[in-house]
């Protein structure tokens, strides 16, 4: 699944050039992929690992408060600006928390279904 949703990021800032994907979708499914990057190499809980993905998202948006692209001398290269990103949005951080909330709730339901279930019957 982070495969599948690096490459879904990776589509988005190359290739999408609207008004809503870009600047909002984007930065709603980083917290998807960066969950799902983290819950593939470590077994941690759930709400850790939620809660380290949205602290490590909120670093980056503050990093773009503080202008890290710029003051590096890396405006210019398009790879750490798209990591990086280029100015600083609260409305970046509701949505790293709504794709945190998201997950958490997709989490809930994916327990409370047990796998295989139609087999078992």
């Amino acid at each position: 699944m982070a495969v599948i949703l690096f490459f879904t990021e990776v589509f988005i800032a190359v290739f999408v050039r609207d008004t809503f994907l870009r600047p909002y979708g984007g930065d709603f499914l980083v917290v998807f992929f960066l969950y799902c990057l983290l819950k593939s190499f470590f077994r941690i809980p759930v709400k850790k690992a939620l809660f380290g993905v949205l602290l490590f998202a909120f670093f980056i948006e503050g990093l773009q408060y503080l202008e890290l692209a710029k003051i590096m001398g890396l405006e210019g290269n398009s790879i750490a600006v798209t990591v990086l990103g280029n100015h600083f949005e609260w409305l970046d951080m509701l949505l790293y928390s709504l794709g945190a909330l998201s997950v958490f709730l997709l989490e809930k339901v994916r327990v409370s279904f047990p796998r295989n279930s139609a087999i078992r019957e």
